[in-house]
């Protein structure tokens, strides 16, 4: 399934990814990057970015707190290998059946609101993540419901938003194969004509604050395909996907399986990965210490992960995913029972001043 069963997301307690398709991977990753540059601005011999800068003291507000922003010259492409899982890639399931037709989901059928590749019929709603019949439920929502989210929240990640203003923070294009779009589907799932049309002539809209807005992304094609999608090899040579998932970025790479670090045990300390929950948290307390950022240090350093994301100065993120799970995400069921956790004894004082110091050593 490559995400975590409903039953095991408890266990993970912010040091398992929750899930590691790699779209996810990628936000997680481009989140972690964004984290490096900040802290090399933030150094006592600051580094320049090319993406980064700081904010000016005339553009902080109550509302708009962050230190510091995207470039305004930036632009953020994402390229996916395949179509993303959920509504995106329907058609292509479809296509690739032996019997095509759609069968229409049972009116008593008692499964949960959000299914996961079958009820082809089933078109434009929020799925989980697909997996074999056989296999626990999750509750992870589909690639394609993750990134629809994106066109409102920004790619920045909610604890990411304590740092960085997400106003240049969206995506402005999905980058697919050919053999991948189906302009129909991406259409549906992301744009003003589709599931999110509500979004644009929503009143409300003008009252997202914080820099929060509808940005739907383009969707382009290129002819180029991964050098190892199925694609590249013939029809007749059996394929079947990796169960590693591999995380890089140019301050450090990861190998995981499961959600952790591979060599480790799953849900493991050692196996956390720098781009899961606590291991982001860590390093984003760390440098608001250092840059006396006192309420948002505040926020970090006490309470659940449930309680850092639903603060005061998250507001205005919290109200934008309300509305668009109400508005144009209706079925959206959350993955609940993995934000309960704390930041453990080990983030004393002791370590937070060595995490610092591994920051700025980049």
């Amino acid at each position: 399934m490559r995400c975590l069963p409903a039953s095991k997301v408890p266990l993970a307690k912010g040091r398992t990814l929750h899930d590691w398709h790699a779209e996810i991977v990628a936000l997680r990753a481009f989140n972690y990057y964004l984290l490096k540059e900040c802290s090399g601005l933030a150094s006592s011999s600051p580094l320049n970015s090319l993406f980064l800068r700081r904010r000016t003291s005339e553009e902080l507000s109550r509302a708009s707190f962050q230190p510091f922003a995207i470039k305004d010259d930036v632009r953020i492409f994402m390229y996916c290998s395949e179509a993303p899982c959920g509504d995106a890639s329907m058609e292509l399931i479809m296509a690739a059946q032996d019997d095509a037709t759609p069968w229409t989901k049972p009116v008593q059928d008692p499964a949960s609101a959000m299914t996961g590749r079958g009820y082809f019929s089933e078109l434009g709603v929020v799925r989980r993540k697909p997996a074999r019949g056989d296999a626990p439920e999750t509750m992870s929502k589909s690639c394609t419901d993750k990134l629809s989210l994106k066109q409102c929240t920004s790619t920045l990640s909610s604890i990411m938003s304590l740092l960085i203003h997400p106003g240049d923070a969206y995506i402005e294009a999905i980058v697919l194969p050919e053999s991948q779009h189906v302009p129909a589907a991406t259409a549906r799932a992301f744009s003003v004509t589709g599931r999110m049309a509500p979004l644009s002539s929503l009143d409300g809209a003008a009252t997202w604050q914080g820099g929060y807005a509808y940005r739907p992304f383009k969707v382009l094609e290129t002819s180029k395909e991964f050098m190892f999608s199925r694609r590249a090899f013939p029809e007749s040579t059996k394929t079947t996907g990796s169960n590693i998932t591999a995380m890089w970025t140019p301050y450090g790479q990861e190998v995981l399986i499961g959600g952790s670090i591979q060599g480790n045990k799953q849900f493991s300390s050692r196996g956390s990965s720098t781009i899961s929950k606590l291991g982001i948290w860590k390093a984003v307390l760390s440098l608001t210490q250092s840059l006396q950022l006192e309420e948002v240090e505040a926020i970090l350093s006490s309470g659940t992960y449930a309680e850092v994301k639903s603060c005061a100065l998250l507001e205005h993120r919290q109200q934008v995913t309300e509305a668009v799970r109400r508005m144009a995400l209706q079925n959206w069921v959350c993955n609940n029972g993995g934000d309960g956790f704390q930041l453990e004894e080990v983030s004393s004082k002791v370590e937070v001043d060595v995490v610092l110091k591994q920051l700025e050593a980049f």
